[in-house]
């Protein structure tokens, strides 16, 4: 509630430039289409003129669009039309011109820059193109409560591995946010991530129309399948690439009869991913060879029963970090101060991470397990007071320290609602973050370290011994955005093995819209990107750099295939069903992603739409498990709907976001798993109830 009065006040004072929109020949017809369509603001139309093959044929009248379909550039998205070859370990790299970027209403365009330096697209990357008139039940394609839909034999949409030839599970949707529907983007997502460093082929196939007739191929594509340019013509390149996708779905049973259009994409390395924050938390690891990073000590609060049956003691102060952005201090709007390889490099100064540690009763008789603690969405350190994590670390005996999300935290606000009128500034938001999941590693380093924490009199008892477990492993717990962006952080801490990932779910472009957090930022976007169409190609756009510090670009990585200088890790995804604010239908591809079985039955029978609820996920074993692990927490609250819009409205019921944490046996599940890596039965043979939380 309190983000939302801030934000809600935040857009009553936020400034959009809005000016006449910039965009080429608003008059120009396709000539790729079959039908034409006026270009929505901020998007660039490809040039009219004769059919490709014909003589003088037509190419995009801006550098870099891709003539196979579609009325604006950068359809079909991601496309592997838009790299260059390179000496990266994909053998490519991300080759977006400016001219064909989306613009804002000041006819600003995004600076490509930061998304030129990936060797490939987003692992979670939603499939957009601009299919005018298609009818998707009609059609035949897979919806999101059907997932296994879509790989049957004769899907009219198929994604094929191009190096293993299986094809890939996903679900289609129409942009139910585009009031027009001459600009509703068909949106294909990935039901589980695709896999680093893989090229897929993807083909549209026997589409048709609300009356069930057949759509016409676009011009373009269709002349290309024919024969094509002549010798010379400038589309020959695409030809040829062409031909190659087309190779590829035929070795996967998919010929070009009834062919709409088809393209390729690769997706970035882990190098390409992950590879920034790794040299951060390498170059300052080494420079610790072992010890603590520098810490103070601020202040030491303790708490008598009357004030807080769970909790003793509070301890705030700061730790020292190496700065890695391009700002001394980093403030917000930094970005990272990159090197000529551009990887991250310190700028010479230090930042000071302000953390905060609760330290229950109960280790004044047995040392705390140490655990991380992450915040949620827009938040800071102090909501490690919060009822339900004093109530966990004095039932269970952990100590929790917290330290902000910088980038997407409380005083990130005002530079998160600017970057929604001017994308290029994005990274500002995302390098931040990378920075702050170095802090959160240096922070978990102080608390398991001889030197560390446990060295320092504000964390032992009156007889100097240690109130912190040194033989226990650090774990990990966080809620809402401390899940979304705790995975990343799992995934590349060196200590972390055991966590609990809480309301949790990963990829932003499918998160945002399904969202009533968002609601402000959109109408922010609203204002500076008004165009539907536009709007779905940011957030595909934005989750590429968003990857590098969320869950979504670490997926991969998280459980059982870790990355460089990280341990194998288990992790326990809690969901509340019917979420407001995180799409559960995101956690569902997290867990086929990483591997994650889960607790049956799930809900009850009549709950969930989907023909087979939780699809492509095993249930778990009887007995404990030593694994990670789905389970959902069901308070009764409706089931969201099945398209791009948040469950917004008195239909839904009340917002369930705040009840797992705040359930008993929740806590007890939490705390086996954190402690052992064992996911234990606290529900019986029955799905598991959440009772309300309490509104504090």
């Amino acid at each position: 509630m309190r983000l939302r009065m801030v934000m809600a006040s935040l857009v009553l004072v936020v400034v959009s430039t809005t000016v006449v929109p910039a965009w080429a020949d608003p008059g120009a017809g396709s000539v790729l289409g079959s039908e034409t369509a006026a270009a929505g603001p901020g998007l660039t139309p490809v040039s009219a003129g004769p059919a490709p093959g014909s003589a003088g044929s037509a190419v995009p009248a801006v550098a870099g669009c891709d003539p196979i379909a579609g009325t604006e550039c950068l359809l079909p998205f991601p496309n592997d039309w838009f790299t260059t070859n390179a000496r990266t370990p994909t053998g490519l790299r991300v080759n977006l011109s400016a001219e064909a970027m989306p613009r804002n209403t000041a006819g600003t365009p995004i600076n490509p820059a930061q998304w030129n330096t990936a060797d490939g697209f987003s692992p979670g990357s939603m499939l957009l193109a601009h299919v005018l008139g298609i009818d998707l039940a009609k059609t035949g394609a897979a919806p999101v409560t059907d997932v296994g839909w879509s790989l049957r034999r004769d899907a009219p949409i198929v994604i094929v591995d191009t190096r293993t030839g299986e094809r890939w599970p996903y679900w289609t949707e129409l942009d139910a946010g585009a009031t027009d529907p001459a600009r509703r983007m068909l949106i294909i997502r990935p039901a589980k991530n695709f896999l680093e460093g893989h090229r897929y082929a993807v083909a549209l196939r026997r589409l048709k129309n609300a009356a069930g007739e057949d759509l016409p191929v676009p011009e373009g594509f269709a002349a290309l399948l024919d024969g094509g340019p002549p010798a010379g013509d400038l589309l020959v390149r695409r030809q040829r690439e062409l031909r190659q996708t087309l190779g590829d779905l035929a070795r996967a049973g998919v010929n070009a009869e009834g062919l709409h259009l088809a393209w390729d994409f690769t997706v970035a390395s882990e190098q390409g991913i992950a590879g920034p924050v790794l040299a951060m938390r390498d170059q300052a690891l080494s420079a610790l060879r072992g010890r603590s990073p520098r810490f103070t000590v601020t202040t030491v609060t303790d708490l008598t029963p009357e004030q807080d049956p769970n909790v003793a003691r509070e301890v705030a102060g700061e730790i020292t970090v190496p700065n890695f952005l391009d700002r001394p201090g980093g403030p917000p709007g930094s970005n990272l101060n990159r090197g000529p390889g551009g990887l991250p490099r310190p700028l010479g100064d230090s930042l000071k991470a302000q953390y905060l540690c609760e330290i229950p009763r109960s280790a004044f008789e047995r040392p705390a397990h140490p655990s991380l603690y992450g915040h949620g969405l827009l938040g800071k350190a102090t909501e490690v007071r919060a009822r339900n994590v004093r109530a966990m670390a004095g039932e269970h005996d952990f100590m929790f320290c917290a330290t902000k999300w910088i980038g997407m935290a409380d005083e990130d606000v005002s530079n998160v609602a600017s970057v929604f009128g001017d994308f290029s500034r994005f990274g500002t938001v995302t390098d931040r973050l990378q920075q702050s999941l170095l802090n959160f590693v240096l922070l978990g380093r102080a608390m398991i370290t001889r030197d560390g924490f446990a060295g320092h009199k504000a964390f032992q008892d009156k007889r100097g011994r240690s109130l912190i477990d040194r033989r226990a492993e650090l774990a990990y717990d966080g809620n809402s955005q401390g899940g979304i962006a705790g995975g990343a952080l799992v995934a590349v801490s060196p200590d972390v093995r055991n966590a609990v990932l809480g309301v949790t779910g990963m990829n932003y472009s499918t998160l945002l819209n399904r969202s009533v957090d968002f609601a402000p930022f959109q109408q922010l976007m609203n204002d500076s990107y008004p165009d539907r169409q536009t709007q779905q190609i940011c957030f595909a756009l934005i989750q590429m750099l968003w990857d590098r510090a969320e869950t979504n670009g670490y997926a991969q990585h998280l459980t059982d295939d870790p990355l460089p200088g990280s341990p194998r890790h288990r992790v326990l995804l809690h969901v509340a069903f019917g979420d407001h604010q995180v799409s559960t239908v995101t956690a569902e591809v997290e867990a086929r992603t990483v591997g994650a079985r889960i607790h049956q039955p799930a809900v009850a029978d009549g709950r969930d739409p989907d023909v087979e609820p939780y699809w492509g996920l095993r249930a778990l074993p009887r007995g404990p498990y030593s694994g990670s692990a789905l389970v959902v927490w069901d308070s009764g609250t409706p089931a969201p709907p099945v398209v791009n819009l948040p469950p917004a409205g008195p239909q839904y019921g009340r917002d369930p976001h705040e009840d797992p944490r705040n359930n008993p046996a929740a806590r007890v599940q939490k705390a086996y798993f954190l402690r052992d890596g064992l996911v234990i039965d606290v529900c019986g043979d029955t799905f598991c109830l959440a009772a309300p939380a309490e509104r504090l």
